[in-house]
C-alpha cells in the first residue's frame, strides 16, 4: 500500500470517527432516561453574586436595578413571597 492509499485509509477512517461523534451527539436520549447532572458552574449566578458585582459598576443595569428592588422589598418586608 502506498502513500496514497495510506492517506486514503486514514481519511475514510478520520470521516467514519466524525460520523460517530456527530450520530452519538445529536441522537435525542432515550425515552425514560435520566437526566445528566447539573454542576453548580452551570446554575445561574444568585442573587448575593449580583449584587456583589453590582456593587462596582458605574453606570445603570437592569439586571443590578431589579436585584437591587428584590433586596429593598425583602428587607423592608413589602416582598410577596415572604412568610
Amino acid at each position: 500500500m502506498g502513500r496514497v492509499g495510506r492517506l486514503a485509509l486514514g481519511a475514510i477512517l478520520a470521516g467514519f470517527a466524525l460520523t460517530l461523534l456527530l450520530v452519538a451527539a445529536l441522537d435525542p436520549p432515550a425515552p425514560g432516561a435520566s437526566a445528566p447532572p447539573i454542576s453548580g458552574a452551570d446554575a445561574p449566578p444568585s442573587r448575593e453574586d449580583i449584587l456583589r458585582s453590582c456593587r462596582t459598576i458605574t453606570t445603570a443595569d437592569p439586571e443590578c436595578t431589579a436585584a437591587w428592588e428584590a433586596k429593598r422589598r425583602h428587607f423592608f418586608g413589602s416582598d410577596k413571597d415572604a412568610s
